[in-house]
Formats: structure tokens, sequence, C-alpha cells
């Protein structure tokens, strides 16, 4: 019996994304961010998300591996829980002089 397609040598489950595929469809996009499709397209329509772009005469909705992995690292970077300088519970910035501030 054939391997499937989607396993990799290892045994272990490949990604739908190999090491050549520089662009992925909304769906493997969608797969590769354990989002749904549908999410990703609310997303496109929000102006919200990873950035994704047009591509060939019938204008499929592609996305870049790496836009997306960047995009991952903003996200981590953003939330409050793994950037501790937006974390509330540290120490607030401290005060500006009085001399900027308007009376």
């Amino acid at each position: 019996m054939p391997a499937h397609p989607l396993l990799a040598a290892s045994s272990k489950p490949a990604s739908p994304v190999t090491a050549h595929t520089a662009f992925l469809t909304v769906k493997d996009a969608a797969e590769y961010l354990g989002l749904s499709p549908h999410t990703l397209y609310v997303w496109r329509h929000r102006r919200q998300g990873p950035p994704s772009f047009r591509m060939g005469p019938r204008g499929r909705v592609m996305y870049r591996l790496e836009v997306l992995d960047a995009w991952v690292r903003e996200q981590e970077q953003a939330d409050s829980r793994s950037n501790p300088a937006l974390n509330p519970l540290n120490p607030p910035p401290q005060e500006h002089s009085s001399r900027f501030l308007s009376t």
C-alpha cells in the first residue's frame, strides 16, 4: 500500500508545507496556523490577521510562509503574557517632567 502523501518518511505527519513551498493557499495557511479557513477570510475582509495577496489569473488568495511566521512572532510580542513591558503587574513607567505638561 503506498504511503499517504501527507506522511513523511520519518512517520511523523508532514505539514501541508514543504521546504520548497513559499506560498500557501488559504486552506493550507489556516491549517498551518491552526485556524479555520473561514477565520482567515473574515480577517482578510476586515483587514486584520496576517498579510495576504492575490496570485494568478484566478486571483487566488495566498500567504507567504515567512510572513505567517513573522506575523505569529508579532502576535507573541503583543501578548501581555509574553511581553513583560505590557504586563499590568509590572511597575508603571516613570512620570515625565512637569515642564512638558500644559497647565
